[in-house]
């Protein structure tokens, strides 16, 4: 199986280099690009059944945290928004559990797929995770289950949505909201948000879509999904610096085991 043989290549020429001065603008620009059926129709069938096949063996799990994802801070109160709580729940299969023939394996390591976002997102260099669970998760979110609001640590994320939920189950998220480099967490900002005071964008996405998203400095959530069918979504993982590994805290939080 080839990068050609996943994706539209024609659609999306992920080697020309206009195609990929055009997508860099998006993320620069709205911090956010979302490539509609980047999977062709075939890979994407596939994945899904791998992810039915193997949903049996997902971690999952239902965790409260802030949305800084830090642990609390006894300078404020347990009300305030540094500290105030939120819900994540859901489930994952990791990347020891990833078939070896898998197509999401073929498009993490294929060197294609790489330069692109490389070009796209501003990297020299793109690096699996040295521990065996962290490069290639498959979420699973069934009725009831969210992912509460948040800002991401790493500058960016990589993702695949595969299934939509039949309702609920939506991207949402304030961009800009915070400057995690001068260290201004904006508490008004995130507790207008958590209160529901300030109005939020929703990223919409269809199944084979591609999403890159910059979310250290935007809050985002996933809204609780509603219906019967489950909501499937791969994360693809990388590191600017080789033989980098999830802690072993962040394993056993996610993962529940550290391999």
């Amino acid at each position: 199986m080839s990068v050609a043989d996943i994706i539209d290549l024609k659609r999306y020429p992920l080697m020309n280099e206009d195609f990929r001065q055009s997508c860099r603008k998006s993320v620069d620009d709205t911090g956010v690009l979302v490539l509609e059926n980047f999977l062709n129709a075939n890979a994407l069938a596939e994945i899904l059944e791998e992810g039915e096949v193997n949903e049996d063996k997902a971690y999952f799990c239902t965790q409260e945290h802030n949305v800084y994802l830090t642990p609390t801070d006894p300078e404020y109160s347990d009300n305030h928004p540094r500290n105030r709580k939120v819900i994540s729940s859901k489930g994952c299969i990791t990347d020891d559990i990833i078939p070896v023939n898998s197509p999401l394996r073929e498009l993490y390591d294929a060197q294609e797929f790489r330069s692109f976002l490389c070009s796209v997102l501003g990297e020299e260099e793109l690096h699996h995770y040295a521990d065996p669970l962290s490069s290639i998760n498959l979420h699973y979110a069934n009725t009831g289950q969210e992912l509460g609001w948040h800002f991401d640590n790493s500058s960016f994320a990589t993702t695949l949505m595969i299934q939509e939920p039949e309702a609920g189950g939506a991207f949402e998220y304030v961009g800009g909201l915070r400057d995690a480099d001068n260290n201004e967490m904006n508490f008004e900002g995130v507790e207008q948000v958590l209160n529901g005071e300030q109005s939020v964008k929703s990223l919409s996405m269809s199944a084979g879509a591609l999403v890159l998203f910059r979310g250290r400095n935007a809050i985002h959530r996933v809204a609780p999904v509603e219906g019967n069918r489950t909501r499937m979504l791969v994360v693809l993982a990388y590191n600017s610096k080789p033989d980098i590994a999830l802690s072993e805290s962040a394993r056993m939080t996610f993962y529940g085991r550290l391999g």
